[in-house]
């Protein structure tokens, strides 16, 4: 016998004590109709029965509060906005050499440690906000240093800086796959994410604009002015993603300490299809290392690097708010051809632009190359979606925060030894190296065939609404 008062679409009846449902809550069950336009006897896959009503209300406080933080990330983008903002206030090149690394290695590494200690938590949504929380205090303190140090002191503030922020992006990477693998059904976990990211992306390219057109000028109290206003999206997005409905969930394996760490590493050892998939992201690194090469590439055949950077700026925001949510609804289908589709698109864009590179002078054309760039962001977002959503749907709720930190921080060692590929480039030139990363992308279609079909109905059991 159905609950009492439950309308077909399985969200109940309002108690006639209570109050009509309130315009926010028509409002989310309109956006994930719109949205998602799932078959009902997906809707509530692999969640527990408890999150099942709430998952209108969740899909959407989970695209608001991503999209915040992925705009957050655009308007401190560390490989421009930081490195520019080093740049201005007279920072040696080491720093601007450090930046990267300390943001990418610094929040993969330590996941594998952290991971168990953000099990202990049955509510893992207060990691990521209080995470969120830190990396917008850490911006609004780089934009505070910059203004109000001398130059030397500002530039190493931020560099401490961004290695807190770095750490606290870290703890929000793996408690987020868990809190949406508890939140959101398989189905339209890579919607949720890819809207978010169009989102941002859209929001990013309108600062693009501003800067290109001197709305916003080019100075350094703008620039932390944007950095303050970053820090501030972040913490509204800590505050969005409280508001989430998370039931309890295991807490069991939860102390932090180096035998746990060494038993997620013997779970590696045994677990051919998380060395797969992890072999697969670690290859297709090449998608997110390239696209400076490419940059630098364009500038060996004559164009002006700095006529060349808007356009690339341009192209890159347009590739991810056109092909984000295309690729997220496509990773709820198969997110293994998702990421054998982009290695492959990665493939093409890449083989090109190292063959040009190579042969001629074609790559001085900033229409041609801005749209290799934009293929090689598509591909990009297609790896990214694609290797989110299939970590996320291959572990179950036990083991869904050991696989990501375990993936992260393998992929954390890869990034750091990927510093050795300036030194190919410096001995080989550019155009090698793309063909390399090229090469890179397609050895990723071969691994990425064998990844299971985790998204396979057959994997777990539908439920309905309650």
């Amino acid at each position: 016998m159905g609950r009492r008062g439950a309308h077909n679409d399985g969200f109940p009846d309002p108690s006639p004590f209570m109050p009509a449902p309130t315009d926010t809550g028509d409002f989310s069950r309109r956006a994930y109709a719109l949205l998602t336009s799932d078959d009902e006897g997906r809707l509530c896959r692999d969640i527990p029965d408890a999150a099942c009503a709430e998952q209108p209300g969740n899909f959407v406080r989970h695209v608001l509060s991503l999209a915040a933080s992925k705009t957050a990330d655009g308007l401190a983008d560390t490989k421009l906005v930081l490195a520019w903002l080093l740049g201005a206030l007279g920072a040696p090149g080491w720093m601007l050499g450090l930046i990267v690394p300390i943001r990418e290695a610094g929040s993969l590494l330590p996941q594998l440690a952290i991971a168990a200690a953000i099990r202990a938590r049955p509510r893992r949504k207060f990691v990521w906000a209080l995470g969120a929380t830190l990396q917008g205090a850490a911006l609004l303190g780089m934009a505070a240093a910059a203004t109000w140090l001398a130059p030397e002191d500002a530039a190493i503030a931020i560099l401490g800086l961004l290695a807190l922020g770095a750490l606290a992006r870290g703890a929000c990477s793996v408690s987020y796959k868990d809190v949406l693998g508890k939140t959101i059904a398989k189905s339209t976990r890579g919607t949720a994410t890819g809207t978010a990211g169009s989102t941002a992306a859209l929001l990013v390219l309108g600062f693009g604009v501003a800067l290109a057109s001197g709305v916003i000028p080019r100075q350094t109290g703008p620039i932390c002015a944007v950095l303050a206003a970053a820090g501030l999206l972040m913490i509204a997005a800590s505050a969005l993603f409280l508001s989430l409905e998370e039931v309890a969930g295991a807490t069991e394996g939860g102390a932090s300490s180096l035998r746990r760490v060494r038993e997620q590493w013997q779970q590696l050892r045994s677990d051919r299809q998380l060395q797969r998939f992890i072999a697969t992201r670690a290859l297709l690194t090449a998608t997110a290392l390239s696209p400076p090469f490419l940059l630098a590439a364009t500038a060996d055949r004559g164009a002006s690097a700095t006529g060349t950077l808007g356009p690339f700026v341009m192209a890159s925001a347009l590739a991810t708010i056109l092909s984000a949510y295309v690729w997220g609804r496509l990773a709820d289908r198969s997110s293994r051809q998702v990421l054998i589709r982009a290695a492959g698109i990665g493939a093409l864009a890449l083989g090109t632009g190292g063959a040009l590179a190579l042969t001629g002078d074609a790559l001085s054309d900033p229409l041609l190359s801005s749209c290799l760039l934009f293929v090689l962001v598509v591909a990009h977002q297609g790896v990214r979606l694609g290797r989110s959503t299939h970590v996320t749907d291959m572990a179950d709720s036990e083991r869904r925060a050991n696989y990501t930190a375990l993936s992260n921080s393998a992929i954390g060692l890869v990034l750091v030894a990927g510093s050795g590929f300036g030194m190919l480039a410096d001995a080989f030139g550019h155009g090698v190296l793309l063909l390399v990363f090229g090469a890179m992308c397609v050895a990723g279609i071969g691994l990425a065939r064998g990844l299971e079909e985790v998204q396979n109905p057959a994997r777990d059991m539908p439920r309905q609404p309650a």
